[in-house]
């Protein structure tokens, strides 16, 4: 289908609240946001917008929704962490002292949202 080949496909998830939302995405992560009639868009690099919706019975996924490639892991951690962001420890998953897993793939992090959508952080 041609016209979906050339469109702007872009990603989405929701909350059940988008003030909270845009506290924690905005405040805490530091991300540019927008928002327009009663949705969220996170700006996030690459020209990679991702909308945010409200939904009131949200259930959160039981996977990572969302991965932030960073340089430096530690330093990541460690500034996530000093906004008050708290890190997620899982069954089976080595982790460090920071909730970093360095075992399997590359280093990674977990962290949710308020909605208990789950995020990452991880080094390439």
């Amino acid at each position: 289908m041609q016209m979906l080949t050339d469109s702007k496909a872009f990603s989405g998830f929701a909350v059940p609240d988008i003030a909270a939302a845009r506290e924690f995405y905005e405040g805490k992560l530091g991300l540019k946001t927008s928002e327009e009639n009663g949705l969220l868009t996170l700006h996030l690099a690459g020209d990679r917008d991702t909308l945010i919706y409200p939904k009131p019975d949200h259930r959160p996924a039981d996977y990572t929704i969302l991965n932030f490639p960073v340089e430096d892991i530690d330093a990541a951690v460690d500034a996530l962490a000093a906004r008050g962001v708290e890190f997620d420890r899982y069954d089976g998953f080595e982790q460090d002292s920071k909730g970093i897993m360095r075992a399997e793939g590359p280093p990674i992090a977990w962290f949710k949202d308020p909605a208990g959508n789950i995020l990452s952080v991880l080094q390439p």
